[in-house]
């Protein structure tokens, strides 16, 4: 006789049950939109993925998440923009401010979309079956819609913050870049306190278009962090995708990209930097599902302290996509005994006339290098830290946009004052 047994809910599972079923009546939304979020709490009842689950081995969320906070509803300190004079779009402890105006840009409120019944997936789909999905679906309460009209190259970046004070916070942003056209887009993850955050991106570049996005995460200490960024490229666009975690207890950053588009290019740059009692894992599936596609992975990791950092890279060649040039590579410099890195690059092909690789370092700072920066005056430690920062600037210089190297190498000083 087989017997269905409920699991026993973990605290941090309970948190969230109990979470939604307290708010639910207040969660913009009905139709449609209650159905997608019963199914995404129904979701999360059958358990939180533990390591048994391949794409969470590394990464057993039912074990390290351990608490989810109450909302909180203060207001953050407003953040100046990564990149001065850019147009900003703010979502502030889960609600977004007033709506800018930009020429060749028009936006929409999520909040609007829920209340008036237009369907959870208003700023893109997102399947509720996957846990960070399911998160996102179930207490999403805000976030902003973008469209870039065709053959728009916008004058300034466009930066969209979520913000909070900690507690929970879930907000989800929908980008359409129109055929033809050039953005460079910022997307900012960080707050006051301790936190519980989902953010869902779903970004479509269309045909000809041309798109560099950044993702900075620089959540506050105890942090749980849950990313999800998906984008679709078309024929003959090019995407640069670069992402720095720099803060947060727990991250988990999924990236899923369809290389769609006949001659289509994607560029992904990705900066770890990690620190004391710290697990972040980054998660990337890539199809390339189009003829004459291209695309290159580079991913540098700085592990100190107690730290553990994952990157799980997956690159699958369907059948149609001939001529593929796809190259990955990670590389991780462990800066103490203590600290730990797991990579895992895998390549799937069925097409026979490619060019693919992929591979991994782990490895600890040259000691023939620091002694030469030593026997020329250079004290140790600021010797180790020119060598990190050496090893790391190598991937933010290839962005060749002057504005945005000199932001993010500041923000490694700033990273670097703390934990160097």
């Amino acid at each position: 006789m087989n017997m269905h047994v409920t699991p026993q809910h973990t605290p941090a599972e309970k948190a969230l049950i109990d979470a939604f079923n307290a708010r639910v009546a207040d969660l913009p939304g009905d139709g449609m939109v209650t159905i997608k979020r019963d199914e995404a709490i129904d979701a999360i009842k059958a358990g939180l993925p533990t390591r048994h689950v391949e794409a969470w081995h590394y990464t057993d969320l039912r074990r390290l998440l351990t608490t989810v906070p109450a909302v909180s509803t203060t207001a953050p300190t407003a953040l100046e923009p990564l990149l001065a004079g850019s147009t900003v779009l703010r979502v502030s402890c889960g609600k977004t401010q007033d709506l800018p105006s930009a020429e060749g840009l028009s936006f929409i409120r999520l909040s609007d979309e829920l209340a008036e019944g237009r369907g959870i997936n208003a700023l893109g789909p997102t399947d509720a079956a996957d846990t960070i999905g399911a998160i996102n679906t179930a207490f999403v309460t805000d976030g902003y819609g973008v469209e870039i009209a065709e053959g728009v190259e916008l004058a300034v970046p466009l930066e969209m913050q979520n913000l909070h004070t900690g507690g929970q916070v879930h907000t989800r942003f929908g980008v359409n870049v129109g055929a033809g056209s050039k953005a460079v887009i910022v997307e900012r993850q960080t707050g006051e306190a301790s936190a519980l955050a989902s953010a869902v991106t779903t970004l479509s570049v269309r045909d000809g278009a041309e798109v560099m996005y950044l993702i900075v995460q620089e959540q506050p200490e105890g942090s749980s962090h849950l990313g999800q960024f998906r984008a679709s490229i078309g024929k003959d666009a090019k995407l640069t995708l670069f992402i720095m975690n720099a803060g947060g207890k727990l991250v988990r950053q999924e990236i899923v990209v369809d290389a769609a588009g006949d001659g289509c290019d994607f560029q992904l740059r990705g900066v770890n930097l990690l620190a004391g009692d710290t697990h972040t894992d980054v998660t990337m599936v890539l199809d390339h599902s189009s003829p004459n596609t291209g695309s290159r992975e580079v991913i540098r990791n700085v592990v100190t302290d107690r730290a553990k950092g994952v990157f799980q890279g997956r690159i699958n060649v369907h059948q149609i996509a001939q001529k593929t040039d796809a190259k990955m590579a990670c590389n991780t410099l462990l800066l103490s005994d203590d600290a730990d890195f797991s990579a895992k690059p895998e390549l799937e092909i069925f097409a026979d006339d490619v060019a693919c690789g992929h591979g991994a370092t782990v490895t600890d700072i040259n000691e023939d290098h620091l002694f030469y920066l030593m026997a020329r005056g250079v004290p140790e430690k600021a010797g180790r830290g020119l060598l990190v920062k050496a090893f790391l600037a190598e991937v933010i210089e290839e962005l060749e946009n002057e504005a945005v190297i000199e932001a993010l190498e500041a923000k490694l000083d700033a990273w670097f004052v703390l934990h160097g």
